[in-house]
This record gives structure tokens, C-alpha cells and sequence, in this order.
């Protein structure tokens, strides 16, 4: 419970960033640092899941290690290593114990990497300028701002928690895993839904992955691929209805994730799929790359079966 928190708290600054285009000069590294920690975040959060080895745990680590299987070549090698068998076993079990204890110590050194290039860049304003006089102090501004944060985020966590314990989870994941019996619709955490409605929004394993991949790594190098003049979209209210568009079809994308894959929920994740990439590719303005990955995200969906 506490995790499905933190990644709404993460989702919440990653949106918010975006919305007062924090990721431009000269916080790019804060942002690339930023999208490492959440990438760290979402592997220690998936062998997390496994641990408990019920149904949805294990039959989540079959499928999502599956997935390198399409590497060409060395793609079932790399999945029986990561197995360290022929299934998963036990032997996965281990393997991702000792990374989900590991992985934290490393995900805390770039935490206090990205506060000390805030430290020294600043945090970012809505009228987006870079100013080193000036500035707010944090005392008692922020030390107020964030206790009533704290205060709210509290509230909601205690109210879902005692009453509500089990509405973000799946209720499959308190049976023991059982290989002979698979779910009839596996579904990840909700914090991995969006990404998993675009993996799946692909008739063919590797166009989904590198589609995956691109969704990714679209947002990670954004600050040296921005072509945009903007500072701020304070004063544009063009770009803050794309900005808010974007952020619905994000939604719709973790809506389409938790269901079935059958008709109508594959169509519709082609197409907001395909509109997630035009409105992120159009709000921070590097068009010529949404041509390029239009037409590699039509070949696939079109002509790989």
C-alpha cells in the first residue's frame, strides 16, 4: 500500500515538471537523474512483486521476463539466465530477492544526487526563469507547504488503508502460485497499466518492446531533443489544453491496461496509444521524430502479425 503511494506522490511530481517544463536548461541532468530514480523505481517495484509468489506475482514475472525472449538471437539465453533455469523457480525467487534488497542502496545514492543538483539549480517557477537572486527561503515558506502536504497525503493513506485496503490490488495475488493454472486475465499493478497498454497495443512481442522503449526513452532524453522556445506554459493556453489532454490519455491508457485484450480495449489502445505519441511529440515541439515513429508505429500495428 504504502509503495502504490509513493508512485502516485513520483507520478504526481513527474506531471507537475512537465506542466512548468522543469526539464529545460540547466536542470537536464536533474531531469535525466529524475527519470533513472523512476526507472529504478518501477524494477525494484516489480521484483518487489514477485516476492509474495502468489498467482498474479508469479505469473507476472513469466510474463514480463518473457518479454526479452524476443531479443534476436541471444533472447532465450538471456531469459533462462534471468529464470536461472528452464522456468521460474525458485532459483528466479532468490535472484529477485537479492536484487530487490540491493537495488534500494542504489536508487538512495541517486536520491541524494538529484537533491544535490536541485540544490544547486534550483527548483523551477511558474513564470520559468533562472534567477540565483532572489530566491524563496525555505523557512517557513516551504516547511508549511510541506506539512500540509504531508497532513493530506496522510489522510488519504490511513482512509485507504483501514477501510479500503485491498481497491489498488488483485485479489488473485493471495493464492499460491500454481504454474498448472493461469489466470484468466493477468494484469500488472496499476502503476505499470499505462505502460503495459502500449506494450500491448502491438500484435508482435519485439514491435511492443521497442514501442515500450521509445515511450520511455522519449520522455528521458526530452531536455536535449526539445525544440520548443517555451519556458513556461503559463501563458500559453494552447499548450496547457495539450498539456491536460496528454495527461488524459495517460489515464484512459492505465484504464485500457486493466482490461481484457479482446475487442474494442485493443483498438482503442492502438489509438490512444498513437495519439499519446502525437500529443507528447507535439506539446514539446520535436515533430519530425513523431513522422518518424508514425510511420514505424503504423508498420507495425499494420503488417506484423
Amino acid at each position: 500500500m504504502v509503495l502504490l503511494f509513493f508512485f502516485l506522490c513520483v507520478y504526481l511530481h513527474l506531471f507537475r515538471n512537465l506542466y512548468f517544463c522543469s526539464y529545460l536548461k540547466p536542470r537536464e541532468f536533474l531531469w535525466v537523474l529524475g527519470m533513472l530514480i523512476l526507472i529504478l523505481m518501477i524494477l525494484t517495484a516489480f521484483l518487489g512483486y514477485v516476492l509474495p509468489w502468489g498467482q498474479m506475482s508469479f505469473w507476472a514475472a513469466t510474463v514480463i521476463t518473457s518479454l526479452f525472449s524476443a531479443v534476436p538471437f541471444y533472447g532465450e539465453m538471456i531469459v533462462i539466465w534471468l529464470w536461472g533455469g528452464f522456468s521460474v523457480d525458485d532459483a528466479t525467487l532468490s535472484r529477485f530477492f537479492s536484487l530487490h534488497y540491493l537495488l534500494p542502496f542504489l536508487l538512495l545514492v541517486l536520491i541524494i544526487l538529484h537533491v544535490l543538483f536541485l540544490h544547486d539549480s534550483g527548483s523551477t517557477n511558474p513564470m520559468g526563469l533562472y534567477l540565483m537572486t532572489d530566491k524563496i527561503v525555505f523557512a517557513p515558506y516551504y516547511i508549511y507547504k510541506d506539512l500540509f502536504g504531508i497532513v493530506c497525503f496522510y489522510g488519504v493513506f490511513m482512509w485507504v488503508l483501514f477501510y479500503y485496503p485491498n481497491i489498488l490490488g488483485h485479489t488473485d495475488n493471495y493464492i499460491m502460485s500454481n504454474p498448472l493454472v493461469t489466470p484468466t486475465h493477468i494484469v500488472p499493478e496499476w502503476y505499470f497499466l499505462p505502460f503495459y497498454a502500449i506494450l500491448r497495443s502491438i500484435p508482435n512481442k519485439l514491435g511492443g518492446i521497442s514501442v515500450l522503449g521509445i515511450a520511455i526513452l522519449s520522455l528521458f532524453f526530452l531536455p536535449f531533443i526539445i525544440f520548443s522556445s517555451f519556458r513556461s506554459i503559463t501563458f500559453s493556453i494552447g499548450y496547457k489544453f495539450s498539456f491536460w489532454f496528454f495527461v488524459l490519455l495517460c489515464i484512459c491508457l492505465g484504464w485500457l491496461g486493466g482490461n481484457p485484450i479482446e475487442y474494442p480495449y485493443v483498438e482503442l489502445g492502438q489509438l490512444i496509444t498513437w495519439l499519446y505519441f502525437f500529443f507528447l511529440f507535439w506539446l514539446f515541439d520535436y515533430i519530425l521524430i513523431f513522422f518518424f515513429f508514425f510511420v514505424l508505429e503504423t508498420f507495425l500495428i499494420y503488417t506484423i502479425k
